[in-house]
């Protein structure tokens, strides 16, 4: 019974967040040049578009130290894992991140840093 119930609460929530992630995407997107780009980036961990929706990140809620990155969302810092990294040069200009939420809470799936401006 117990594993029906977290079954059932991780299916929801996988609905949940898709179809939050579906609702940002206003069109925009679908009709940028850089389109392709966004598709093609990738972290250790994988396609970045294929599990998450990215998002722009202030520099506010961002930062570096000891070579490494974290990320405020959703009102925490969150360690953001080595194997999130993207390394190719940002052509969008701006800091994003493709956060995954599930049961256990919110984990990168790729970062892209910005310049830090």
């Amino acid at each position: 019974m117990k594993l029906l119930r977290a079954s059932v609460a991780l299916i929801a929530s996988a609905v949940a967040f898709a179809g939050s992630a579906a609702a940002r995407d206003d069109g925009r997107y679908a009709n940028s040049p850089l389109k392709p780009w966004f598709d093609s980036l990738r972290s250790k961990k994988g396609l970045c578009c294929s599990d998450a929706d990215g998002s722009a990140v202030s520099d506010v809620d961002w930062e570096s130290k000891d070579g490494h990155y974290r990320v405020r969302l959703e009102g925490q810092w969150i360690d953001v894992p080595d194997d999130a990294v993207i390394t190719v040069p940002n052509r969008a200009g701006r800091t994003m991140v493709w956060p995954v939420k599930d049961s256990l809470g919110i984990s990168i799936r790729c970062f892209l840093p910005g310049s830090m401006t």
